[in-house]
């Protein structure tokens, strides 16, 4: 069993899933929703199979606290409500040389532009960079056409290493795929007491 994690901002929390959270997942994941068009909408929305067998997994989880040391994804909440807006992601690009990508889906549109996925963000590269003293970067991938993680990557110090040129189509148009990274030294120079968070318990 784990212990419960818990990372404050202003605005949202980041927090473990909870029962709670499901049937609003659920009923994001439906394709008609307007994230879906920005979040690599070139590799498809989830079958409704997959969607039963991943809400099956995160039950499993979280009846019995099994989550991973660090985390691969937590929910992103609203801090007054506590209710599932997003959620916050890593997966391997290459674990022979501890090379991690992050991600990020702020679900609700009405929350767009209001600096949440900044903040969202930016906690989750903190909690990570915390949690992995090895890890020496961290990267995050987009598409040209999805301006507001553009936005979001550079705000928070990520640059831009490559950029495969129209290797993109979406609705039969052809964008460029845009990787970004930072150092863990570039980080730390730019929040040198962290990006104003603090990990706890959900019940303290």
């Amino acid at each position: 069993m784990s212990e419960p994690i818990c990372l404050l901002g202003t605005r949202i929390i980041l927090r473990d899933w909870r029962v709670e959270d499901l049937d609003l997942w659920e009923a994001w994941m439906e394709p008609h929703h307007s994230w879906h068009r920005l979040d690599a909408p070139y590799f498809g929305s989830m079958s409704d199979e997959e969607i039963v067998s991943r809400r099956s997994e995160l039950e499993r989880r979280i009846a019995v606290a099994d989550w991973p040391d660090p985390r691969t994804n937590l929910v992103v909440s609203d801090r007054h409500t506590s209710k599932l807006i997003g959620r916050v992601s890593w997966y391997w690009t290459s674990q022979a040389t501890d090379w991690r990508t992050i991600g990020i889906d702020i679900y609700d549109s009405d929350r767009w532009r209001r600096g949440i996925g900044t903040e969202a963000l930016g906690l989750w590269v903190d909690y990570l960079f915390a949690s992995l003293p090895a890890t020496v970067r961290l990267d995050l991938r987009t598409w040209s056409g999805n301006h507001a993680m553009v936005r979001l990557a550079r705000k928070l110090g990520f640059v831009e290493e490559a950029r495969f040129r129209l290797a993109r189509v979406v609705n039969g148009s052809r964008h460029d795929s845009l990787g970004y990274g930072i150092l863990r030294q570039e980080w730390e120079e730019l929040h040198p007491n962290g990006f104003a968070s603090s990990a706890r318990s959900c019940d303290e």
